[in-house]
């Protein structure tokens, strides 16, 4: 068995946002040798890891060259060079997860493909290539308001996806390709991160609710265990290990999914990495998401899914009308409530919306979590000085 532990193996981290920080608190503690690449010279990761360097994370050249140094490489943001990452695989270098599995998230018509592909439950859709084949679809009634349109690629945190309504919205999309989704009546939006490793031995986290701000389209607050019956949760935990078993991935996948007004489990999309809605775990899991990733790629055995204590996340978002540097405004008030834990990210700079930090709440009483979430919310506030 390879010696991940105080050795000279090396992990390669492709991304040094925050996932990749809080994933560097799981390879600390274990003392795992990192190396880190990202565009941005003051990312979140730099001080964490062993070694960091500053790179385009979609050159070829960049990609290949950082990985070779080392023997498993893994990542936190999809927009990266798969084909380097498959000159990595083939060169003997272990890519978790696969450039395969990347290769069909990334693209989100992909994905939609995909699910159609394996009897997947998931919202119709319809592909087009540019906007204007889009408005001549509406034009000839073979697409009607309202619809949800997904950029194809390089979407995030709310961006390269939008309710469209009327007219007026649709000429405010930009020209690339898309998908066009029908809008499905859900009573929840929900999500379940799925781990497994290269054995193939498969375990899913609890499912979480998750509550979206209304303008941003990003997730304001996730709570664990979400507030479904046993009969829905356990549908969509045997839903989320479908996905995961088709992708064939190794390591975490969170499986974002809507509840339907009629208890139906669609899947919405995946990301195959750490996610917002695992964060939770930190605090409320025996196994947190970030060291049960690090387990899954190393091919060691996993932790334990299961929550210790009922738990909600807050996501520490810019307010609106502020950019430069940050001030937290209030967070010793946050500080002396029960059971909150804040996560601050690292980045110097907010601007509107921008993900800043999260917050967990943990109680045994999880109506009681969501109030104190919802006092959090309303007092923090993400400013500039």
């Amino acid at each position: 068995m390879t010696s991940y532990f105080s050795s000279d193996f090396k992990l390669a981290i492709l991304g040094g946002g925050q996932l990749g920080k809080m994933l560097l608190y799981e390879t600390r503690k274990f003392d795992i040798q990192t190396l880190v690449l990202d565009p941005n010279p003051e990312a979140p990761s730099r001080l964490a890891a062993n070694y960091f360097e500053q790179g385009d994370l979609m050159d070829f050249d960049t990609v290949y060259n950082f990985g070779k140094q080392a023997d498993v490489v893994t990542f936190e943001i999809e927009a990266v060079n798969v084909d380097a990452l498959e000159k990595l695989e083939a060169d003997g270098i272990k890519v978790y997860p696969s450039p395969q599995t990347l290769r069909k998230i990334q693209d989100k018509g992909i994905q939609k493909d995909f699910y159609t592909e394996k009897n997947t439950p998931t919202a119709p859709y319809k592909h087009f290539a540019k906007l204007e084949d889009l408005k001549l679809a509406i034009t000839a009634n073979q697409t009607s308001f309202p619809f949800v349109w997904k950029s194809c690629r390089g979407g995030y945190d709310g961006k390269g996806v939008q309710v469209v309504r009327s007219q007026a919205d649709l000429e405010k999309l930009v020209d690339t390709p898309c998908i066009a989704e029908d809008m499905i009546p859900f009573k929840n939006e929900l999500a379940v991160i799925v781990v497994r490793n290269p054995k193939g031995e498969v375990k899913s986290y609890p499912v979480v609710e998750m509550e979206f701000h209304p303008e941003a389209n990003q997730v304001e607050y996730v709570i664990c265990p979400a507030r479904v019956d046993d009969k829905v949760a356990a549908k969509a935990r045997e839903v989320a290990t479908q996905v995961s078993e088709a992708f064939e991935h190794v390591g975490l996948l969170a499986v974002e999914l809507f509840q339907t007004e009629d208890d139906q489990i669609l899947v919405n999309e995946v990301a195959p990495r750490p996610h917002n809605s695992g964060h939770y775990s930190i605090e409320g899991s025996y196994t947190n998401q970030f060291e049960q990733h690090l387990r899954a790629i190393l091919d060691l055995p996993l932790g334990e899914t299961e929550s210790k204590i009922g738990a909600v996340m807050v996501n520490l978002v810019g307010e609106e009308g502020f950019t430069g540097d940050v001030f937290y405004e209030k967070i010793e008030n946050i500080l002396a409530l029960k059971g909150v834990t804040p996560h601050i990210y690292g980045k110097r700079e907010t601007r509107p919306f921008r993900k800043m930090g999260h917050v967990t709440i943990v109680n045994s009483d999880l109506s009681e979590a969501r109030k104190i979430a919802e006092e959090v919310k309303k007092t923090i506030r993400v400013i500039t000085k």
